[in-house]
């Protein structure tokens, strides 16, 4: 019999869709407090119901932040406390309190990038922010368990369950303070599996992500005398396409994104001020370190390049002669661990269950597994419904199949009963 949701689940994963649970660093400046702590006890009042226990259920603290690979935007958000009160996390337990060797642990999120979008089900596809990414992957994760218990009697009683529900996945918090606190405290196991879209292939690495921001700060204009000020938005923009071909040829080691151009959003002024992002993922610390030289070397070269091309032009002669002193760049986020997990008991544990690998050639993506990196005995793997492309995580039309959910629910029973069988064996 294979594992698959229940209309008690279908129903959940509804009510689940129709709550908005986009952190602040989504939906920032003055968004809606995000409804998360009302997510977990949903979800928390379904994982009792196969029998899991809530060990903790509690936002981070600000020592949880105070350190200086948080990113800035949350360090500087986490100056309101209302910041961490809305994001709680949660963890629950199937079992008795047994060692990490003895234990498997899921990791789910149920913050959602920002984006309301409509929810439905007409019978074959949900629909709505976090279907696949991943409200719909939490749901059918309780279903999978509740056919391993049905399955092996051994689950719950000789081997423990570990279910995090957390926050901060989205935003650019990368984990700070949703998973990694909770890695931290000891909520792991032996096996680790992180519930994202990966086409049901369990990936065992994991990239980070840094993020530059390029500022300029200069003298605004009035379009009547364009000349006299300087023109962010034409330095920015020359810019923006120039680190855009540099690092082209960075692109295969990991994800370039140049993204977040703003000046202004007037016709009618010359802003003299404004900003330029880039998102830079790395599989590895030295390919992060070789992105930053190249970058600052990068924007160094563009700046030569403008100055040269506008010299004593009309409009922007001022522009190109103060350029370098205008121009700044900030990290606002970098050294952060990567996962590249070798554990060879674990994958081949995968294999049994009947888990295809993720292709070694096939790039991976950033996630909270990353928090995994390092810790001592343990097997952290990304696993999940979907792709993240194919159905929409973080666009419009969002969507899982209900097909792809039964497919996990299984994926997960298999993968606990097989684990439970080889603890139990002395394996």
């Amino acid at each position: 019999m294979s594992a698959a949701l229940a209309p008690e689940d279908r129903e959940l994963l509804l009510r689940l869709l129709a709550l908005p649970t986009a952190g602040p660093l989504e939906t920032r400046p003055a968004g809606p407090r995000p409804r998360l702590h009302e997510a977990q006890l949903l979800y928390a009042r379904a994982l009792a119901g196969i029998g899991f226990r809530t060990v903790h259920h509690a936002p981070a603290g600000p020592a949880d932040l105070d350190r200086p690979d948080v990113p800035a935007p949350v360090r500087e958000a986490a100056s309101d406390p209302a910041f961490l009160d809305c994001q709680p996390s949660l963890v629950a337990r199937l079992g008795p309190d047994l060692p990490a060797g003895r234990t498997v642990m899921f990791n789910v999120h149920l913050d959602t990038v920002a984006g309301e979008l409509p929810v439905g089900f007409d019978g074959e596809v949900f629909r709505g922010r976090g279907a696949v990414d991943a409200k719909g992957p939490a749901v059918a994760l309780l279903a999978g368990l509740r056919e391993a218990r049905r399955r092996n009697p051994a689950v719950g009683r000789d081997v423990a369950v570990l279910v995090q529900a957390v926050s901060g996945e989205e935003g650019g918090a990368l984990g700070t303070l949703g998973t990694r606190p909770l890695v931290e405290r000891g909520h792991t196991g032996r096996l680790n599996v992180f519930c994202e879209p990966t086409r049901m292939r369990f990936l065992p690495r994991s990239t980070a992500a840094m993020t530059a921001r390029v500022s300029v700060r200069g003298q605004d204009a009035v379009d009547d005398r364009p000349h006299t000020g300087h023109n962010a938005s034409v330095l920015l923009g020359f810019l923006a396409q120039h680190l855009g071909r540099a690092l082209e040829r960075h692109a295969a080691a990991g994800a370039v994104c140049v993204a977040g151009l703003h000046t202004g959003t007037l016709h009618n002024k010359v802003y003299g001020s404004g900003s330029l992002l880039l998102n830079l993922s790395y599989a590895d610390p030295a390919a992060g370190r070789l992105l930053e030289r190249a970058l600052a070397e990068a924007l160094d070269e563009g700046l030569d390049v403008f100055a040269k091309d506008f010299a004593g032009t009309a409009l922007l002669g001022r522009t190109a002669a103060d350029a370098r002193a205008l121009t700044r760049l900030e990290w606002r986020k970098r050294g952060l661990p990567v996962l590249d997990d070798r554990d060879p008991w674990g994958h081949a544990l995968l294999r049994r269950a009947g888990i295809e690998p993720w292709p070694q050639e096939e790039p991976s993506f950033t996630c909270d597994a990353i928090w995994m990196s390092g810790v001592p005995g343990a097997c952290t793997v990304v696993l999940g419904p979907g792709d993240l492309a194919a159905n929409n995580a973080h666009a419009e039309g969002e969507f899982v199949r209900v097909a792809e959910l039964d497919g996990f629910a299984d994926a997960v029973a298999r993968i606990v009963t097989a684990f439970a069988e080889e603890r139990n064996t002395g394996a």
